[in-house]
């Protein structure tokens, strides 16, 4: 594998606060990554700086071949939509489909859409509108979403936190097909210990003032976040 992110002596102080201090990671592509730590020690803030939204104060973050060459897709912890949501799953999901500012999608972006759409498991669902779906095709629907534009790199942000037991391996098990066949870069922030050591191959463990990185078998099995 080829790295795709690497951090060197990264930091980030918010005033007179530091919240990261002399990170240094790699992440290799193809690779899957656990991002975990209890509240407060700078998670949300090291990928708000991947996603490129917070400069850092310290160090450097760079990008294979580059950030500009890069596609990051971004799934957010899961948000509930109102029952009244009119867009139908298929319409949803293209809204983060380039276009070329046209009222209607190419061929090749339709193609490309019912592509994700089966990838995902919502073709039978395509017509739902967002607000009718449930929690878990919800969040798939944010997932496809977020893998129409064919990303170099995937974060998942909490992403099956609300979510129950059943629909949060659905999901995880959705993001490790796509992993196994398309070898996509995926970095998964939770609090979830037992989801990341069954769907992740290695973790990035962020303490107050330090951090600990390895393969997932290296994991303290004891470990609580909380």
């Amino acid at each position: 594998m080829t790295e795709l992110v690497s951090a060197k002596n990264l930091g980030m102080t918010f005033s007179n606060r530091q919240v990261l201090k002399d990170l240094n990671f790699k992440i290799e592509r193809g690779s899957m990554t656990s991002l975990i730590g209890p509240n407060g020690v700078g998670k949300t803030t090291l990928v708000r700086i991947l996603i490129g939204s917070l400069q850092p104060t310290a160090g450097e973050l760079t990008f294979s071949p580059d950030k500009q060459s890069l596609n990051i897709g971004y799934v957010p912890q899961f948000r509930n939509l109102e029952a009244e949501y009119p867009l139908s799953i298929r319409s949803f999901v293209s809204l983060n489909q380039l276009t070329k500012h046209l009222p209607w999608h190419t061929k090749s972006e339709r193609q490309a859409l019912d592509k994700i759409l089966a990838q995902t498991h919502l073709t039978a669902l395509q017509k739902t509108t967002v607000g009718n779906a449930s929690g878990g095709e919800k969040q798939k629907a944010y997932l496809a979403q977020a893998l129409i534009s064919e990303p170099d790199l995937l974060i998942l942000d909490e992403s099956t936190a609300s979510l129950d037991i059943e629909t949060k391996e659905e999901v995880m098990a959705l993001v490790a097909e796509l992993n196994r066949l398309h070898g996509l870069t995926v970095i998964f922030v939770t609090h979830d210990l037992d989801l990341a050591r069954k769907y992740t191959d290695q973790y990035l463990f962020l303490k107050r003032g330090q951090y600990e990185m390895g393969p997932m078998s290296q994991l303290d099995p004891n470990l609580e976040l909380d």
